[in-house]
């Protein structure tokens, strides 16, 4: 009887490597297989894969075939030479009939092969926290060193992060043998299939704790409320984060701790509204007072503060005769301090935009209105100014220009 090109059998060159001699392999047994495949000669095929694998897989074997020798010695005793395989029930011939491994069927698939993960350590990082935190304006702007409080996992005193409750070591699990997985084998269309699932035992570890320590149950960590000051920047704003590393949860088994983030949400303030770097309020100012001009000193945001020096708790602002309602004016270097300095190394601030809202009286006595009206006799305004040049803005615009 002669022997088949097992190469050509598989369909790899004859200098294949044992890794493309096994690709192949799962490749053409899916394909080949009597319980997928639908052809008639199937099985004699699918013995044939077998066969060519068993053949270029071993180097001895594969030694004698390309000498032109019969590895498989089909001549010897005339009987079947696929009977030592016990039969083709199932995938049961490969790996020497003790069951496909899903891994395989999966590689074959997809290309991949899954390797054994092993048993996986007590000890590993911590989860990060993110934690909030509300600021007011001025902590906002210029920074505070603040408390925050929050859950988390610790360290656990009781056991110093070994779990056990006399600092034994840890056994190994005599289910799985340290591995920290077990086979299970399951019967379907293809034969037997096996999958590997951690070890209940031990719970993938590969080892158990005897006696866990009582306080945190083998874990290493207890659930702790716990307070740091956390330093914020000046110029911080709702939704920046302050990042601690090392400052989250401790991890299992005493591991790396995990990093903090806290997010900052500004409270709104009273008097003043933030816009970006700078600093916006509306000062409401008397008619008469926008009309003849007038200075007025406005306390800062500083002011606020309790170490604030003297000269930065107000601001002198000059007010123009015949300011118009809307007129903003610009106080530079009392608004919000950068979070970045500059190329000469400083921090440079905002500006304080001062807002002008010019209030008309609306309850006059008779001398008052007596005034105003020989004030607008002398004015010559006798009535409301109806059209203007066409080059002026009109009454709405001007209107859309005070409110934008």
């Amino acid at each position: 009887m002669s022997n088949p090109d097992y190469y050509q059998v598989l369909g790899v060159p004859r200098d294949a490597s044992a890794e493309q001699i096994k690709k192949a392999y799962r490749k053409m047994a899916m394909k080949v297989h009597p319980d997928v495949a639908t052809d008639a000669d199937a099985e004699e095929k699918f013995k044939q894969v077998n066969e060519a694998y068993e053949v270029l897989s071993d180097p001895n074997k594969r030694a004698v075939f390309d000498r032109g020798g019969d590895p498989m010695g089909h001549g010897a005793a005339g009987g079947d030479p696929f009977s030592r395989m016990g039969g083709f029930s199932g995938f049961n011939a490969y790996a020497g009939g003790q069951g496909f491994d899903i891994g395989d069927l999966f590689g074959a698939m997809f290309g991949q092969t899954t390797a054994s993960r092993g048993p996986k350590s007590r000890v590993r990082r911590g989860q990060d926290q993110l934690i909030r935190t509300k600021l007011t304006l001025p902590e906002a702007v210029f920074g505070v060193t603040k408390p925050v409080t929050f859950d988390t996992y610790v360290l656990c005193d009781a056991c110093n992060g070994s779990g056990s409750k006399d600092n034994r070591e840890p056994v190994t699990c005599t289910r799985c043998q340290g591995r920290g997985e077990i086979i299970v084998s399951q019967r379907s269309i293809l034969g037997e299939i096996r999958t590997s699932q951690p070890c209940p035992s031990c719970q993938g570890f590969g080892n158990i704790i005897p006696e866990p320590c009582p306080e945190c149950s083998g874990h290493g960590r207890i659930s702790q409320q716990r307070t740091i000051n956390v330093k914020i920047p000046g110029g911080v704003d709702t939704g920046n984060r302050v990042h601690l590393s090392g400052q989250g949860e401790i991890g299992p088994g005493a591991g790396p701790a995990g990093d903090l983030y806290v997010e900052i949400q500004v409270l709104p303030h009273d008097v003043f509204r933030r816009d970006h770097d700078n600093l916006e309020m509306v000062v409401r100012l008397p008619m008469a007072l926008a009309a003849l001009g007038t200075h007025i000193d406005i306390d800062t945001l500083e002011s606020e503060l309790p170490d604030c020096p003297e000269d930065r708790r107000k601001v002198h602002v000059e007010v123009p005769a015949g300011t118009q309602s809307g007129t903003r004016l610009v106080m530079a270097g009392h608004g919000v301090p950068s979070l970045r300095t500059n190329r000469r190394g400083e921090t440079p601030r905002g500006d304080l935009g001062v807002t002008m809202l010019v209030q008309t009286p609306t309850k006059l006595d008779a001398e008052q209105r007596e005034l105003l009206a020989q004030l607008a006799r002398l004015r010559g305004e006798a009535g409301p100014e109806v059209l203007t040049k066409p080059e002026e803005k009109g009454f709405f615009n001007r209107l859309k220009d005070v409110f934008s």
